[in-house]
This record gives structure tokens, sequence and C-alpha cells, in this order.
């Protein structure tokens, strides 16, 4: 065949993506610049007669390790068209540095639509009969193992700045925004941060999700994505219809539930499989980088993990009204162990509510337990005031005592627990010092000892473990005496509390027992702590007892003026 005489329409393609324009050498950068492509190819084209340039395709920005490029793809469509016929491209990689795909469109796809293939500075033409395809391939083949390397040192890059503490994503959320003299530092945004914290305040008050959307939306609060366009933030989201997108439920749970507002910066959540497939998914929880106490927190940790016990209780809000009850989600029947629910039960006229099991509400099979709620909100309050009273007993004696080295009564406890680890480890260590006596006599065999000689291993490497546990928590008592105490203030906040409301209970209150309606037990948060610290008062002489209402009963009487609070 004479190919002189054929005119070829060929269509000029150029390619740019971030990690070609990105490069350390400038002399590279430049001659891989669209500009500099163009430049080229018109030049090779001055004495080409039997070429016609038709079109002229720009990818610039997107990469070669796949073919889901807008211009590349119209460039196809001309050519099934029949508009084009020759594709010319400065050199292979301009192509693409995809090896299956690229051999796949020069091997295959061009040749079967009669495509004339140039790349100029590779002395590829696919018209020459001589053509080299082995040189093609590996050509194609050194393109993908660049692409292969540079998406290992992006990676690589972007997982030792996750580690470091720095911010690698676009966009923060709201709340944050990145500093104007650090990009990879995240600072308070004032303004979002108000309404992170009233969603805060909001949901430890009672109110359910979807009321809180519902009252920010009321209150024409712009919405994250809202916000962040009117501040001129390039930010997208696909469900967006528009610029003005409302609040709702999952938007508000995010905020919630993200550590970033207590100072966690968490990243390194999704990833692709590799720079080929690039499809999104989930990595496992522990693979996460996470750098606690990044930044500064706009949530305080102990209002974010009430929050956190919030979101995991079954509680629904009234339809008629705005919060949940007080004690919506604490209150438990002592026998089958499941909560307790509200029931309005309308007497002569007058509605009376009521607190009954919901396993005999739904299936008679267990106890009522019911309760007037009246008199249940005026018990648990009662009982409330009464441990109180207590704590603050409790914190005048540890002011009074705050010479005497108190710590030693839980560092002694430690040192117990740590010496009969030491004990265990020492006895480990001689019986696998004496299974190779066993072994030598034929006591045991190769295969026993082997077993055997692991099996007391892990049981030394466990009791290593915990002596180091044991030695940390000895330091942790002495260095931080003061946070030890620090649940005495959450309940000493309350010390004039007269009436029961939804964040005091959550505070303060583990769950309610309701035993019968003259039986209530309430275990309060930190029970375990309260009740370490009266034995351990007890066993200093201070506390004598606890009178029939509940009162501890101090041994050492009234105390002065100036250690009350």
């Amino acid at each position: 065949m004479n190919y002189s005489k054929r005119i070829y329409h060929a269509a000029m393609y150029l390619r740019l993506s971030q990690e070609d324009g990105d490069v350390s050498n400038a002399k590279k950068a430049e001659s891989n610049s669209i500009s500099t492509q163009k430049a080229m190819i018109k030049q090779f084209l001055k004495d080409k007669d039997d070429i016609i340039l038709v079109s002229e395709r720009v990818d610039d920005g997107y990469t070669g390790s796949n073919f889901d490029r807008p211009q590349f793809q119209l460039m196809i469509e001309d050519i099934r068209r029949g508009v084009v016929d020759c594709v010319i491209v400065k050199d292979l990689s301009r192509f693409g540095r995809e090896y299956i795909d690229s051999g796949n469109y020069l091997e295959r796809i061009f040749p079967a639509l009669g495509v004339r293939f140039i790349a100029i500075t590779d002395n590829v033409d696919s018209i020459n009969d001589q053509q080299n395809d082995l040189l093609i391939s590996f050509k194609n083949l050194l393109n993908d193992s660049y692409c292969r390397d540079i998406s290992i040192k992006i990676r690589s890059s972007l997982e030792a700045k996750r580690k470091d503490g720095k911010v690698v994503s676009s966009f923060l959320p709201y709340g944050y925004m990145k500093d104007p003299n650090d990009k990879y530092k995240a600072i308070i945004d004032e303004e979002a941060a108000m309404v992170v914290r009233e969603i805060y305040k909001l949901k430890l008050n009672g109110m359910s999700i979807n009321r809180i959307a519902i009252h920010l939306e009321n209150k024409k609060i712009p919405s994250p994505y809202t916000y962040k366009r009117l501040k001129g933030l390039n930010f997208s989201n696909p469900f967006a219809k528009n610029d003005n997108c409302p609040w709702n439920p999952s938007t508000v749970r995010f905020i919630l539930t993200n550590r970033i507002y207590v100072g966690d910066l968490i990243q390194g959540k999704i990833t692709t499989p590799n720079h080929k497939v690039k499809k999104h998914y989930v990595k496992p929880e522990n693979e996460w980088t996470v750098c606690k106490d990044n930044h500064e927190p706009i949530i305080g940790k102990r209002e974010f993990d009430l929050v956190q016990r919030l979101l995991g209780m079954d509680t629904r809000t009234s339809p008629y009204e705005e919060v949940v009850y007080p004690l919506s989600g604490l209150v438990i029947c002592p026998d089958c162990g499941l909560g307790m629910v509200k029931k309005n039960i309308p007497v002569a006229g007058r509605e009376y509510h009521y607190y009954l099991c919901n396993t005999n509400k739904k299936t008679k099979k267990c106890s009522s337990h019911r309760i007037r709620q009246e008199k249940l909100e005026s018990i648990v309050l009662k009982v409330i005031q009464t441990f109180i009273e207590n704590i603050l007993d409790i914190q005048r004696i540890l002011k009074y005592l705050k010479d005497v080295p108190f710590q030693e009564i839980d560092i002694k406890e430690i040192e117990k627990k740590k010496e009969l680890k030491i004990k265990e480890l020492r006895r480990c260590k001689e019986h696998r010092n004496l299974l190779y006596e066993d072994l030598k006599d034929g006591t045991v065999s190769q295969e026993e000892y082997n077993e055997l000689y692991e099996s007391y291993n892990k049981r030394a490497r466990n009791a290593e473990e915990m002596i180091r546990t044991y030695e940390h928590e000895i330091r942790d008592i002495i260095e931080n005496r003061s946070d030890k105490f620090k649940w005495i203030d959450y309940f000493a906040e309350y010390q004039n509390i007269q009436e029961l409301t939804r964040i005091a209970a959550i505070e303060l209150i583990d769950k309610i027992i309701v035993h019968d309606k003259n039986k209530v037990e309430v275990v309060f948060n930190f029970d375990d702590m309260y009740q370490q610290l009266i034995y351990a008062l007890e066993k200093q002489g201070e506390i004598t007892g606890v009178d029939e209402n509940g009162r501890i009963q101090l041994a050492t009487g009234e105390f002065s003026d100036e250690t009350k609070i």
C-alpha cells in the first residue's frame, strides 16, 4: 500500500498532570508544559504535507495512570466518527502511563480503527512497518513504573505529614479552618465554633438530633456546606442541589461524633487500593492515623463523652415536647434489666405520668415496677442532694488532709499486684530453664518441649507487660494527684441543685433501678471511685459509717470555716 498518497486528519493531544508539573527539576517541568508540547507538535508538522491538524485536545491536571480524561474521550469519539485518523503526542508518557491500557490502545484499538499514532520524542510512528513494538511496550512499562513510583512517594509523604499532626485534607470540618500562615495547621473558626458549642449544649439538654437540625434551620444558621460556600471556598457536596443546603440530622450527628472537636486529629480513613484503581474504601479503624491533643479543642472531653453516651441511649422525644424527659434512658427494671418507659394514664379527666417496665408493657412477662414520674423525680433529686452533701464533706476532708501522702493507699494496692506478677515471672523463668533438663532426660519430647517453652515464654511476656503497666499507674498517681479526684468537682458544681434537669441527670447518674414505688436505687457516675475513696477514708479513720439517710458520718466532726468550700 502506498501510504504517501494518503492524507491523515490529526488530533494533537496534550496532557499535564499535577505530578508532572510539580517536579523538582525546573527544566523537566518546562519541557512537559502544555505550551511546550504544543510548540513541539506544530514544529513537527511544518514539513508533513500528508497530515492535516483538525483538532487540539488538552487534559490539563489529569493523571496518566488511567484514561478517564474528558478531552481524551472526546478525541476517541472523533476517531469513531471518522473525523480523526491520526493521533500526535509529544511522547508516550503524555498519551498515558498505564502499561496495560496504553498497550491496548496502541496495539489493538488504534490499528483496528486505522489510526496512525505518532510520539515525537520517542521516534514512534505506527505507519513505519519496521517500528519496534518491543521498544514501545518497554517504554510504556517504564512510564507505568514511573507512575507507580510517584504514587508511592506521594502516599509516603502524606502519611509522614499525618503522623506529624499536619492537616493534609483540602478542607477542615465545620468549626475549624486552616491557619493563614500554615496550611497544615488547624485553628478555630470562632463564628462556626459558636454553633458547634450550641449543638452540644442542645443535645446535653435533651434535644434530639432531628430537633436540633430543625432548631438551627429555624434560626436561619447556614449549614456547614452553605457556610463554606459563603466564605468563598470551592467546597462541593454531591447531595447539595444548590448553595442553600439545609441542616439535616446526619450533619448534626457528624458534628456530635467527630473527635476533632476535642483536639484529636484523625486522618487516613479512606484510601484506594493503588494508583490504578480509583474506587475508595474505608480502612480498618486500627489503621487510621490519630494525633491526640493536636490542636485547640472546641468541646471539652467530658462534654464530648457525655454526648456519646446520650447518642447510645434509646430515647425518643414526645411529639409534643422539644426535649426528652430528665430521666429518659436512665431508669432500669431490676428483673429483666431493660429500660423502663414513660406511660401516660388518663384518670377522671386528669392525666398521670408513670414509669413502668418495657417488657411488662409489651408482653406482661415481667413485673411492672410502676412508679409515678413526679415521685421518682422527687426521690432522685433528694438522693442527688444527699450524695452531693457527702461529696462536699469528702472534698473538705481531702483539703484537710492535703499534706498527708494520701496516694500511698492506692500505691500499696498496686504494689501488691505488681509483687504477685514479679513472682509469676520468676516461676515462669525457672520452669522454662528446667525444661531443657527434661528434654535431655527424655521426660518430654521435642514437640512437647517446643510447646511448653513457648507457653512459658508467653506467660512471662504477659507478666512483664503487667509489671510495666503497674509501674506506669504508680507514676501516674504520684505525678497526677490533682487529676485523681477531678470527678469530685463534677458533683460539687451541682451543690445548689434545686431542680432535676436533663443535663444534671446525665452528668451525675449512671442508672436508676426501680424495685418498687418505695425502693429506688440510684447508681452515680464514678461509683467505683467513690466507693474506693470511702473505703480509704474509713481506713484513715476519717469516716465511721453511713446513717439511714445515706449521709456519711465523720469521725472528726465539723471542720473549721477555713476548710469549707
